[in-house]
C-alpha cells in the first residue's frame, strides 16, 4: 500500500496499534503496521525498560510511543501543587467525602479493601504522570529511544514536546475530538492527527468518527490524518480511508488478543459484551472516557455519589482501588467481578475471540482487501 503514512513511516499497512502492552506493540510493527506504546502508566525507570525491550524485539522497525499531557487539569491540584507534579499536595486536594464513599463501596460489594495510605501513595505517584512536568520526563525518556513519532493526547502538545521532537527529526502526533482541536494542534506543531469520534475507548469527545474524520481531513489538509474510534476490522479501516483519512489508529482491538495487559476477568467481560455496553464516564480519570459499564461506573455517576474529582485527583483515587479490585476479581469474588472494568471502544462487540495480535493484524489485511474488491466490483473496475 502506499498511502502517506505507509511512505512515512515505511509500514506496509497503514496500520498504527495503540497499546500499553510491549508485546502488542512489538507483535504489530512485526506485522507490517506500527505500534505505539502507551506511556501514562509507567515510571520513567520502566518506561526506559519497556523501550529497551521493544528495541530488542522489531529488528529496527518503526515504533512509537504516546503520552498524556492534558491542556488543563483540576483547578485545586494545580493550586495545591503550586505548578508542579507533587504527590502530597494532590494527596491533601482530595476531599474525605471521596474517601469515604470509596471504603463504602469496598464494603458494600464485599470486596476486601486495599492498604488505603499504600493505595493513596500509588495513586498519587499516578497522578503526577499527568502534569506536564511529569509527561516531560516521559517524554526525554522516550526521545533517547529510536522511535518514529511521539503522540500526545488532551491538550495540543506544550511547546517543549514539540522542540525536543523537533531536536531529535521526530514527527508529533496530536489526538483530536474536533475540527477546532485539530485546527489548534496543527498551529501548535502537529504533524500528524489522529481524529478519534466518541466510539472510541478512553478518552473522547462526542463527534462520531464517520462525521469527524472528513470534518478534520478537510480542516488541516495537506496534514495527514489517521482515523480512530470503533475501528476493529479492515473493513472499517477502508471506509476510513475512503473518508480521506491516510490510515487508522486503533487501540481498543489489541485488548483481547493473547499478548494484551488486560486482566482476565476484565477481557472475559470484554468477549461477552455488546456495543451497547460502554460508557463515557469520568470516574477512573476525572475526564470523559469511555469504557466498560460496570457497578464502578454506576456507583461513580449515580446519585448517592460526590461525583468524580477532575484530572488528575479522580486518579488517585481510583487507581490502587482498581487495581485491588482486578486482583481480588480474579479469585471469583462476584463483586470485585461486578466493579471491575477497562477503557474500551464501541467495537468490543465485534471483539468475540483471543487470538494474537500478529493474527489480527493479518485478518485486517485480508478483511481490507475484500472490502476493496467489492468496492471494485461495485464501481466495475474489478
Amino acid at each position: 500500500m502506499r498511502t502517506e503514512i505507509c511512505e512515512r513511516f515505511g509500514i506496509e499497512f497503514p496500520l498504527l496499534a495503540f497499546s500499553h502492552c510491549r508485546d502488542v506493540v512489538a507483535a504489530v510493527t512485526n506485522a507490517g503496521g506500527m505500534g505505539v506504546l502507551g506511556a501514562v502508566a509507567y515510571t520513567p525507570e520502566r518506561l526506559e525498560e519497556e523501550l529497551r525491550w521493544i528495541d530488542d524485539h522489531v529488528d529496527g522497525r518503526p515504533y512509537g510511543v504516546d503520552v498524556l499531557v492534558p491542556g488543563r487539569l483540576d483547578e485545586s491540584a494545580e493550586r495545591a501543587g503550586r505548578g508542579e507534579a507533587d504527590p502530597d499536595a494532590m494527596l491533601a486536594a482530595i476531599p474525605d467525602e471521596h474517601w469515604r464513599f470509596l471504603a463504602g463501596l469496598f464494603e458494600k460489594y464485599d470486596v476486601p479493601p486495599p492498604d488505603l495510605d499504600q493505595a493513596r501513595r500509588g495513586g498519587a505517584r499516578g497522578g503526577t504522570r499527568v502534569t506536564q512536568e511529569g509527561a516531560t520526563e516521559l517524554i526525554d525518556v522516550s526521545l533517547s529511544h529510536p522511535i518514529r513519532l511521539i503522540a500526545g493526547a488532551l491538550g495540543t502538545p506544550p511547546p517543549l514536546m514539540v522542540e525536543k521532537a523537533r531536536s531529535a527529526g521526530i514527527p508529533v502526533a496530536a489526538l483530536v475530538g474536533t475540527a477546532e482541536h485539530a485546527r489548534r494542534q496543527v498551529a501548535a506543531g502537529a504533524d500528524l492527527i489522529v481524529a478519534q469520534g466518541g466510539e472510541a475507548g478512553g478518552h473522547t469527545g462526542e463527534i462520531s468518527t464517520m462525521v469527524l474524520v472528513p470534518e478534520v481531513v478537510d480542516t488541516v489538509a495537506p496534514v495527514p490524518v489517521l482515523a480512530a474510534g470503533g475501528i476493529a476490522t479492515g473493513r472499517q479501516l477502508a471506509a476510513a480511508l475512503a473518508l480521506g483519512a491516510s490510515g487508522a489508529w486503533c487501540g481498543s482491538v489489541w485488548l483481547t488478543t493473547e499478548e494484551a495487559e488486560t486482566s482476565p476477568a476484565v477481557k472475559e467481560k470484554m468477549l461477552a459484551a455488546t456495543s451497547r455496553d460502554t460508557v463515557r464516564s469520568r470516574s477512573r480519570t476525572g475526564k470523559p472516557a469511555r469504557q466498560l459499564r460496570s457497578s464502578w461506573t454506576d456507583e461513580w455517576d449515580g446519585p448517592g455519589s460526590p461525583g468524580p474529582l477532575g484530572m488528575p485527583l479522580q486518579i488517585i483515587v481510583s487507581q490502587g482501588a482498581m487495581n485491588q479490585i482486578q486482583k481480588i476479581a480474579e479469585s471469583g469474588n462476584p463483586g470485585a467481578r461486578a466493579l471491575a472494568n477497562y477503557y474500551v471502544g464501541q467495537c468490543v462487540g465485534l471483539m468475540n475471540t483471543v487470538k494474537p495480535a500478529r493474527q489480527v493484524v493479518h485478518d485486517m489485511m485480508q478483511d481490507f482487501a475484500e472490502a476493496l474488491d467489492r468496492l471494485n466490483t461495485i464501481s466495475g473496475t474489478g
